[in-house]
């Protein structure tokens, strides 16, 4: 049997096509933003899986590092070390912040700009915390001024950057080293990562320390040496953000941990309960705005699908009726309509495939497109044609076939 459906479209194609292409490009926009999500959660995972610890131990009653802010004496590294289990305990730091170019005169800027926000990672080398592979160049071997760096903050090897007062060389990219929030890393020595973050500059310690002297509390003559002391601590102070652990092979993690919150006065959490943190709480809120956008695309595709062959419908009421008055069945009629819709449907879900793998690698995001979610995507259109074509095919089923004698 001829399809008719098939006859309609070729009679319209054009109209057909171009609302496909529409559609299409909808369907792209929200796969994109299921891809925005995935994405967000792949750098969460990603940024534990580059950390190399089992356990992390930061500041008591925060949700350090990456969730809230951290701090807490560099030697209490030498109490976790020596804790049952603990294989490993380093020092790191970590400082989300603008990374510029050490001059713009040396090295031409990239696509137009002098500095990239970025998340500097203060880090021993050799031990976790460093980047797991190199795409390019060499680890940091020097304890100062040396730093590796994400492909996507742009740098090059041989070029010079600046971290607050200092300039370091790139010696090294690695990829996909990203903090929760998408930020390329750069990896520089975890001394100079404490004083970048730590430390006052030269004008802020001269004036807290006479500040300092001007207090009279702080000059009695009971008192002696306490001016010094402040001034001695406000220039070596010697703070991390975090402790990365790793424990001896058939550990729990969380034996190790509960120790850590008992005696040593800080908090510990275990790469699940981390992952907790990073994806149920951290990117929560965006996860709830991401979903709403779904909904409303969703809704707003439907209403295209369904006022595109509500008024195609419309526009055949005439050839409906002569159906009718032949004997066709209701039954048909509606399937015809329902496979225009459907093919609508089709055409715009693949405009829509292919448009959101072309322009994801060129999103400042990462976008991750998986295949399941595509699937999930298909059967969506699938379902909202389906109803969309609703209003129509009863339009369909009301006409009369006098009408197709009356004229």
């Amino acid at each position: 049997m001829i399809s008719l459906a098939g006859r309609d479209i070729l009679h319209s194609w054009g109209k057909f096509a171009l609302t496909g292409i529409g559609l299409g490009l909808l369907i792209g926009v929200t796969l994109t933003m299921a891809g925005v999500y995935r994405g967000m959660v792949d750098d969460a995972r990603a940024l534990l899986n580059n950390s190399g610890a089992d356990l992390w131990v930061v500041q008591q009653a925060t949700q350090g590092p990456y969730a809230e802010s951290s701090s807490l004496r560099d030697d209490a590294v030498r109490s976790v070390l020596g804790l049952p289990g603990v294989a490993r305990a380093v020092n790191v730091t970590y400082l989300t912040m603008q990374v510029r170019r050490a001059s713009a005169g040396d090295v031409a800027p990239t696509v137009g700009r002098d500095d990239v926000r970025a998340m500097v990672v203060g880090f021993e080398p050799g031990q976790p915390g460093e980047p797991g592979y190199l795409v390019a160049g060499r680890q940091i071997t020097r304890s100062h001024y040396e730093a590796v760096a994400d492909v996507r903050t742009g740098f090059t090897l041989g070029e010079r950057i600046r971290i607050r007062r200092h300039d370091y060389t790139v010696v090294g990219l690695t990829r996909r080293m990203v903090s929760s929030g998408g930020d390329p890393m750069v990896f520089i020595p975890l001394k100079d990562a404490q004083e970048a973050q730590f430390l006052k500059d030269n004008d802020a310690i001269v004036n807290e320390r006479a500040r300092t002297a001007a207090n009279p509390s702080l000059n009695r003559p009971g008192v002696p040496g306490l001016l010094e002391a402040i001034q001695a601590s406000q220039a070596n102070n010697r703070n991390v953000n975090a402790i990365l652990v790793q424990v001896q092979h058939g550990t729990d993690p969380e034996s190790v941990a509960e120790p850590v919150r008992r005696w040593k006065h800080l908090e510990a959490f275990t790469r699940e309960q981390m992952e907790e943190i990073l994806v149920a709480k951290l990117i929560a809120t965006s996860a709830k705005q991401i979903a709403m956008f779904l909904v409303i695309l969703a809704i707003v595709s439907a209403a295209i699908v369904a006022f595109i062959i509500y008024t195609m419908t419309l526009g055949k009421i005439r050839e409906i009726a002569v159906l009718k008055l032949i004997g066709t069945r209701n039954l048909t009629i509606a399937g015809m309509i329902l496979q225009q819709a459907l093919g609508l449907g089709l055409i715009g879900f693949v405009v829509g495939k292919v448009a959101a793998t072309v322009w994801a690698p060129i999103f400042p995001k990462y976008v991750l497109l998986e295949s399941g979610d595509a699937l999930r995507g298909l059967v969506a259109v699938v379902v909202i044609c389906a109803l969309a074509s609703t209003l129509a095919i009863r339009v369909a089923l009301k006409v009369d076939p006098a009408a197709a004698i009356g004229g």
